[in-house]
C-alpha cells in the first residue's frame, strides 16, 4: 500500500521581515513629500510621489535582506551601496538641485554605504558566506 502524502506546513506570517523596510519606507516617503513641497501646500502629484518612492524604496530594502545572500558579499555590498546613493540622490534632487551635484552626493553615499557594508560583512561572515560562528 502506498502512503497517503504529506500536507506541507505553512510557514507562519512573521512581519518582522517587512516591518523594518515599511517603517523606513514610510519615513522616506513623508521626508520625499516634505522636500518636494518646498514649503507650499500638498498636491495630490506630492502624495502620489511620497506613496511611489517609499514603496521603491520598501522594496528594495526588503529584496536585499531577503534574497542578498544569494549574491557574493561584493556583489551585496555594491547593490546596497546602489539603493542607499541612488535614495539619497533622489532626495537631494528633489530640493531643486542640479543633477550634478544630486549625481555627486549620491554617487559619495554609494561609496561609503558599498564600504562600509562590504567592511560589515567580511567580519562577520566566514569565506563560504556563512554567518560567523561567534
Amino acid at each position: 500500500m502506498a502512503a497517503h502524502a504529506e500536507v506541507p506546513l505553512r510557514r507562519p506570517f512573521r512581519p518582522h521581515g517587512w516591518l523594518f523596510p515599511a517603517v523606513v519606507g514610510v519615513f522616506y516617503g513623508l521626508y520625499a513629500t516634505t522636500v518636494a513641497r518646498h514649503g507650499g501646500p500638498a498636491t495630490l502629484g506630492q502624495l502620489w510621489l511620497g506613496l511611489l518612492s517609499a514603496a521603491l524604496l520598501a522594496g528594495g530594502i526588503h529584496a536585499l535582506r531577503r534574497y542578498g545572500r544569494a549574491f557574493h558579499r561584493e556583489a551585496r555590498s555594491a547593490a546596497w551601496g546602489v539603493l542607499t546613493g541612488v535614495a539619497v540622490g533622489f532626495l537631494y534632487s528633489l530640493s531643486g538641485a542640479s543633477v550634478f551635484s544630486s549625481s555627486g552626493l549620491g554617487l559619495a553615499f554609494a561609496g561609503l554605504a558599498g564600504v562600509g557594508a562590504y567592511y560589515l560583512f567580511y567580519t562577520h561572515e566566514d569565506a563560504e558566506g556563512h554567518p560567523a560562528p561567534y
